[in-house]
């Protein structure tokens, strides 16, 4: 029995957990509101929201927290905290899993720049949507080759003006 109260916490596992929690809250807003429909998005940082529009009107907004940038050319990715682009507002939720890293004795989440799949990228923030209770996650192309990757809170919809 002593055994049982001394296992290391399975941090993978606990990602494959937060990705699957991704993957459905994603399925739930495509089903709402067209999320993963074509579509343009803008992140307006003073404000902390991110800003999905439909080519039928419908505008969805949300707070936003940007997890971090995957650059596709080297293969890496930046986190959100301590990020020379990202305002401090806008890196709670990558401080989490910063947080999350060091209590749980993890290298690659406690490292601001990391080498890693496109995959991994994802799963980090798929992990920082859980750690935080966020309602999404996004992933957006910031320049050619490098993308940002956030989470969003509640999402509020609106029609435009034709």
């Amino acid at each position: 029995m002593v055994g049982l109260f001394n296992k290391k916490f399975d941090i993978e596992a606990f990602i494959s957990g937060s990705v699957e929690g991704l993957r459905l809250a994603t399925e739930a807003h495509a089903k709402t509101w067209h999320f993963g429909e074509e579509h343009s998005w803008d992140v307006n940082q003073d404000e902390g929201q991110i800003v999905f529009s439909f080519d039928d009107g419908i505008i969805a907004t949300a707070p936003v927290q940007i997890i971090g940038t995957f650059n596709a050319n080297d293969e890496t990715f930046m986190w959100g905290w301590d990020h020379p682009s990202i305002k401090d507002e806008l890196q709670i939720n990558a401080t989490r899993v910063k947080s999350f890293g060091k209590k749980n004795g993890s290298k690659e989440l406690t490292t601001q720049k990391v080498s890693c799949t496109e995959e991994r990228a994802w799963e980090f923030t798929a992990l920082a949507m859980r750690i935080s209770e966020a309602n999404g996650a996004y992933r957006g192309e910031a320049s050619p080759g490098t993308f940002v990757f956030i989470n969003f809170g509640e999402i509020k919809l609106s029609k435009e003006e034709t």
